[in-house]
């Protein structure tokens, strides 16, 4: 027999070799180019929403909290006329100080959200910062946990006034001055609570359903008006003094208030209707619980199964 050998021409190795080489450098580079172009994106969109806040009055209720700082800080880098409420003036002066270095000066208003009888008046005191209001940011929030059982009805009734009550009637103070106007910004910071329920905070959760449909049907009425109305529901906000502790999903599933502020400002720039900040499980969890109602509650239930019978056995 004979054996036939056949040799590559040099010139088609030297070919090979050099693509193998162009193939080996060519994801990298392609990676890089698609990351530049979204970093440039990403630079693009946040620049023009700092723009769309310039010189536009903003009132951030609970600005103290961790989330109102950032939102705070935010909308004052974006050169916004701020009007920030609080319930201790202590810690809007420590604001303050920390904001002052930026273009407007911002305005100091107390205000505890859950005391209703007060709100018309510090409503008023909000409008004469500025005689008008371009953009309300609610933001304040009060929580509870709990079994439904050892929740006082009290209890019940000051969260539903901090979460529900007190935000629509600071709202419905400043409308007028929008709706006269013909402009103006609503936005409200809730939870993903206004969306499922979660066992152990049945107050929390009942107190954020109420708020979405609430502004869900004042965005509809407000339309012939040019005014938008926007609700921004995040998983958990997370503490920067706290880390994840084990089977924590509300810090390990939570965002942190500087990506929420930041999620606020692009959401007054873009005037988007409805915003959910979650990752994939709480995300899924929306859905199942929209589209498979029974499989949602038989999930639910047999977490707190398993939640007793741990608790049981240690």
């Amino acid at each position: 027999g004979s054996i036939f050998t056949s040799e590559v021409p040099l010139p088609q190795l030297q070919a090979i070799h050099n693509m193998g080489i162009l193939a080996v450098f060519a994801l990298p580079l392609l990676l890089l180019g698609i990351s530049g172009i979204f970093y440039i994106y990403q630079t693009v969109i946040w620049l023009v929403s700092k723009s769309a806040v310039q010189n536009k009055v903003v009132v951030i209720t609970d600005a103290i909290s961790g989330l109102g700082k950032e939102c705070s800080r935010v909308f004052h880098s974006g050169g916004a006329r701020l009007v920030l409420c609080g319930r201790t003036w202590e810690k809007l002066e420590a604001l303050y100080d920390a904001l002052i270095s930026v273009t407007y000066t911002p305005k100091l208003i107390l205000l505890d959200i859950s005391d209703i009888d007060y709100i018309q008046d510090v409503a008023k005191e909000i409008l004469n910062c500025y005689g008008c209001v371009d953009i309300l940011i609610n933001n304040a929030s009060m929580k509870v946990k709990g079994a439904v059982q050892s929740i006082s009805l009290e209890l019940d009734k000051k969260i539903m006034d901090a979460n529900y009550f007190g935000p629509i009637t600071l709202t419905k103070a400043i409308l007028p001055n929008m709706i006269s106007r013909r402009t103006g910004q609503i936005v409200l910071i809730n939870s993903i609570q206004g969306k499922i329920g979660v066992p152990f905070r049945a107050a929390y959760a009942a107190s954020k359903h109420a708020a979405v449909g609430f502004f869900d049907c004042l965005r509809a009425e407000m339309e012939e008006f040019d005014i938008s109305v926007s609700t921004v529901n995040p998983t958990f906000i997370c503490s920067y003094h706290h880390q994840p502790a084990p089977g924590n999903w509300e810090m390990t599933y939570g965002v942190h208030p500087a990506e929420v502020a930041e999620e606020v400002l692009r959401t007054v720039s873009s005037k988007k209707q409805e915003v959910l900040m979650a990752n994939p499980i709480p995300r899924a969890a929306v859905y199942i619980r929209t589209f498979f109602p029974e499989m949602f509650f038989a999930i639910v239930a047999s977490g707190i199964r398993e939640k007793l019978k741990t608790e049981q056995e240690n």
